[in-house]
C-alpha cells in the first residue's frame, strides 16, 4: 500500500500487510535514519501491535509525526 502522509516532512510511506504482519516499510521524504529505524524496528510486527506502538507520537509542535502517520495508513489498511 501506498500512502500519502499529512502534516510531516515525508511524501509517502509504503508498506505490505501479510498474514497480518508489517512488512516492507519505506518512507520517501523526512528524516531519512529515523524513518529507517522505525521501518526496522516494526519489520514483521503484528498490525495491531505497530499501530498501538507508534499511534499518537507527535513531532515538536506538530499535531503528528511520521510513525503517527504510519498508524493512521496501518489503520486504514485494516479498515480501522
Amino acid at each position: 500500500m501506498d500512502y500519502t502522509p499529512k502534516g510531516v516532512c515525508s511524501q509517502q510511506i509504503h508498506f505490505d500487510i501479510k498474514d497480518n504482519k508489517v512488512t516492507n516499510v519505506s518512507f520517501r521524504g523526512g528524516c531519512n535514519g529515523n524513518l529507517q529505524g522505525i521501518s526496522r524496528l516494526i519489520e514483521g510486527m503484528d498490525v495491531n501491535e505497530a499501530i498501538s506502538r507508534i499511534e499518537g507520537i507527535k513531532c515538536g509542535f506538530k499535531a503528528t509525526s511520521c510513525p503517527d502517520q504510519l498508524a493512521q495508513a496501518l489503520k486504514k489498511a485494516v479498515g480501522k
